[in-house]
């Protein structure tokens, strides 16, 4: 069983509206601990970071709420490294996509240090390979997997020689909105891009497995980033960046349950959860029990509920 640490995000500042600072408070009534801890791990909460103002950055006229962003990748960066180094599991309760930021940055410095490559697989409807020269709202949650394979260095939110992901091992899969500069970036720099097209021209299972079969012959570590959005809104409606077409249940937790089997995965984030938009908690449920399948949860295993 596994060690698992809970690092809550309540950063709401990179997706241009409010709500997405209650994510982790949500996740926690909806009861991630107590699932984790009936599967047979062992979980520590750490509360919410606490972030340090970052004061020495000036405002950026592309970069919506620069300061109060690089605060938070600087605060996670930090704690999911330190977490990570004593052999924990973390666990990023989100907040918004921005928080990758320094999520997967810390993970890489761990990956660098270790001497493995670190894999993203980043679950979403969005590419969020922007910056702010390619950005149209100037949003930050948009620019995360840009920022962590060093390609939006506009700021120094982060030592410039920090451990850098390699693009090519960032798996993007169920990709359904991706804005025209975007869509140009992500090719030039060889992101990896499972669009829902290709979902249903090839399907799930096939994906992923390529996926993990790639990640597993390098020795990788694999690095899990959960956007609400990545699902269809009538199974998760609790976002404020909503695309039709999204995965279906069985498709999302087919996902989870592989990568469970892999024992691959190494660290997670689960973002962009809005419980102000929310239809009375059935997005928190829903990646309570995505979280679940993660950790060990079985088809077989699951309860009936009553309507």
């Amino acid at each position: 069983m596994t060690n698992i640490t809970l690092i809550g995000a309540p950063i709401e500042e990179g997706s241009g509206r409010r709500g997405a600072a209650m994510g982790p408070t949500a996740l926690r009534i909806a009861g991630i601990d107590t699932v984790l801890r009936e599967l047979g791990h062992t979980v520590y909460d750490e509360g919410d970071v606490k972030p340090l103002p970052a004061r020495d950055l000036a405002n950026h006229p592309g970069a919506n709420n620069l300061q109060i962003v690089a605060a938070f990748a600087r605060a996670l960066h930090d704690s999911v490294h330190d977490t990570v180094r004593k052999g924990h599991f973390p666990i990023i309760l989100g907040g918004d996509h921005a928080l990758s930021m320094g999520s997967v940055s810390g993970m890489a410095r761990y990956a660098a240090e270790v001497g493995r490559p670190l894999f993203v697989l980043w679950l979403d409807a969005h590419a969020d390979f922007n910056s702010p020269a390619t950005s149209p709202s100037g949003n930050m949650h948009g620019m995360p997997v840009a920022f962590y394979c060093g390609k939006a260095e506009f700021a120094p939110i982060l030592p410039a020689d920090r451990p850098m992901v390699d693009p090519t091992k960032v798996f993007q899969v169920g990709i359904r909105s991706v804005d025209d500069r975007e869509r140009e970036e992500i090719a030039e720099h060889g992101v990896r891009v499972y669009d829902m097209r290709a979902v249903d021209e090839l399907g799930m299972a096939h994906i992923m497995r390529h996926i993990l079969d790639e990640v597993r012959s390098a020795n990788g570590l694999l690095h899990v980033s959960l956007d609400v959005d990545f699902m269809d809104p009538e199974l998760a409606p609790g976002v404020g960046t909503t695309v039709p077409g999204g995965a279906t249940f069985r498709e999302a937790h087919l996902i989870m349950e592989m990568l469970w089997e892999s024992d691959l995965v190494s660290s997670l984030d689960v973002v962009e959860l809005n419980p102000f938009l929310d239809d009375r908690g059935k997005s928190a449920r829903v990646l309570v029990e995505l979280t679940a399948s993660l950790f060990g949860r079985r088809v077989l295993d699951r309860p009936t509920r009553s309507a």
